[in-house]
């Protein structure tokens, strides 16, 4: 694997980590009684993205860690996944 695709799947992966953590850790207005004239209840408290950001890259970092552990030392790829769908003649 060259450093581009290995870049290239980090920054995928890194952006399907981050939609998928960026609620976690979210307090709302209305959690914290505290809601701003003119604003949803259910809008953020304040601004957590460099939390966000620090958690999804070390997320990222470590699942990209698990597939290179997969994919180098145990010498798993693709063609090892079980076939989920069936072969039809």
């Amino acid at each position: 694997m060259s450093w581009i695709s290995a870049l290239a799947i980090f920054f995928v992966l890194w952006w399907v980590v981050l939609f998928a953590a960026l609620p976690f850790g979210l307090r709302t207005q209305d959690d914290e009684d505290d809601v701003t004239l003119g604003t949803t209840p259910s809008a953020p408290r304040g601004p957590h993205m460099a939390r966000a950001v620090l958690r999804t890259t070390i997320a990222t970092l470590i699942i990209c860690g698990a597939l290179y552990t997969v994919t180098v030392y145990f010498g798993l790829g693709i063609d090892d996944l079980p076939m989920v769908v069936p072969e039809f003649d």
